[in-house]
């Protein structure tokens, strides 16, 4: 056997599995010796995950911050009478900031599952 040949061989092995990861199951394909520009591998898709906490936590921002938002513009606007009322602010307040990134992350996650070009699941930030 040659040198190039045991090199090769080798340069085989230590592509063909992630090596000191969570995930071993992750293989890789060796590229081609003579370059094309283009590879069969890069044009495959993964399978797409749900991120299903992200998708919770944003759920859970939207009906909190919604629910933040009416009970304070109804103290606000005195359909509702409290007696300090001027202290509805920082619900209000705090109702738009939590309404504002739900409402944003469930509208992506609709439009992915929806399947609506554009949009996918990779756009909502996981949680691990």
């Amino acid at each position: 056997m040659s040198l190039q040949s045991i090199s090769d061989y080798l340069d085989d092995i230590s592509l063909s599995r992630r090596r000191g990861t969570k995930n071993s199951d992750i293989f890789y394909s060796q590229l081609p010796t003579s370059d094309q520009g283009f590879t069969d591998a890069q044009f495959l898709v993964p399978a797409q995950t749900i991120p299903w906490k992200a998708i919770v936590l944003a759920s859970m921002l939207l009906v909190v911050g919604t629910s933040l938002l009416v009970f304070g513009c109804m103290v606000v606007t005195g359909h509702i009478v409290l007696q300090y009322s001027d202290r509805m602010w920082p619900m209000v307040i705090l109702g738009a900031l939590m309404f504002i990134p739900g409402a944003y992350h469930v509208r992506i996650a609709y439009y992915a599952y929806k399947k609506v070009p554009g949009f996918s699941f990779d756009d909502i930030p996981e949680f691990e």
